[in-house]
């Protein structure tokens, strides 16, 4: 009787898969907008593991998708995808490869939309994603509070300066006839008035951004990476996440080595590969140079903010 029973689930999987493959087709799946310029691949989203066939489900299992929780919200040009890349090396971690965009482009389509993005994960794996434009977005925080009120949230901050020019670098890279970055600097260059209606401004003045998420959360649920050492001691940062996220310290040295050429680490081996990878030929562009007078100016201009962001959250960033 058990061998008649075998034989008639092994024969209907596939048969009556198809039949009802073939009775109703699924709709087409709604792949997340990229942005150009944004630091996002639909290639990597597309490359997600679909589902499993009905066997390999029934014996071994094919994980759930769930909603994130962790996000890693920002910032922009400050080492997202390489804090991305790094921890999906851990067994432990599944993360979506492109950028979703949920909590400021698509909340109109739904948590059902969103945890249909997610990767399979088991039990004991953390879900995650990152789109940096979380941080700067006015509504993310409540949405983010509203999913969940414990979901754990990352924040990779840089020198603003340094961001702001490396945001830049990345806009000329696509519209090589947009305005010098000192005309984008000022509202007046006489007078010296910084433009902080400019995003690659704008963005670096953290302090502002994160009081509005700390009307949501708590600041020990917020982890800040810097990206700064993200590059000089990918190793150190990464445990620290590690520890914030509640994971087995597996990411360590031996999983990097430094790319003298690009200027910053790379993996040994990248996640289901036994190859070196390192990030992509958008990463580490070459800046422009950048008047000085007007680098002191935007130092002169950030100094406050950064003095009240490192009481904020407790660390000191060192940027200047």
């Amino acid at each position: 009787m058990l061998f008649l029973w075998l034989y008639m689930f092994y024969s209907c999987a596939g048969s009556c898969a198809g039949l009802a493959a073939r009775g109703s087709p699924a709709p087409p799946r709604a792949a997340p907008p990229g942005e150009p310029g944004e630091e996002s691949s639909l290639e990597e989203q597309r490359a997600a593991p679909d589902a499993a066939s009905p066997i390999s489900s029934f014996f071994n299992g094919s994980g759930t998708k769930r909603l994130p929780q962790a996000i890693i919200i920002g910032v922009k040009k400050g080492g997202t995808r390489a804090l991305l890349e790094f921890l999906r090396v851990h067994p432990d971690v599944r993360a979506v490869g492109a950028e979703p965009h949920f909590f400021d482009r698509n909340y109109e389509r739904g948590l059902a939309w969103y945890r249909d993005l997610m990767p399979r994960t088991l039990e004991g794996q953390i879900t995650m994603e990152k789109t940096p434009s979380y941080f700067v977005t006015k509504e993310a925080p409540a949405r983010i509070s509203s999913m969940s009120k414990g979901t754990k949230l990352i924040v990779v901050v840089r020198d603003p300066v340094t961001r702001a020019i490396s945001d830049y670098t990345q806009t000329l890279s696509k519209k090589p006839d947009i305005p010098t970055f000192e005309s984008l600097t000022f509202k007046n260059r006489t007078t010296g008035l910084i433009d902080t209606s400019w995003s690659a401004i704008q963005i670096g003045i953290y302090a502002k951004h994160l009081e509005n998420w700390l009307l949501y959360f708590p600041i020990g649920q917020i982890l800040f990476v810097s990206g700064e050492r993200l590059i000089s001691d990918p190793a150190g940062e990464l445990g620290r996440v590690q520890d914030f996220l509640g994971l087995k310290r597996i990411i360590t040295d031996k999983h990097f080595y430094f790319n003298k050429t690009k200027g910053f680490p790379c993996l040994k081996k990248a996640e289901g590969s036994s190859k070196p990878h390192c990030l992509g030929k958008t990463k580490g562009r070459t800046h422009p140079d950048i008047d000085q007078e007007v680098v002191q100016r935007l130092r002169d201009f950030y100094r406050p903010f950064n003095m009240k962001f490192y009481q904020m959250t407790g660390q000191d960033f060192g940027w200047d």
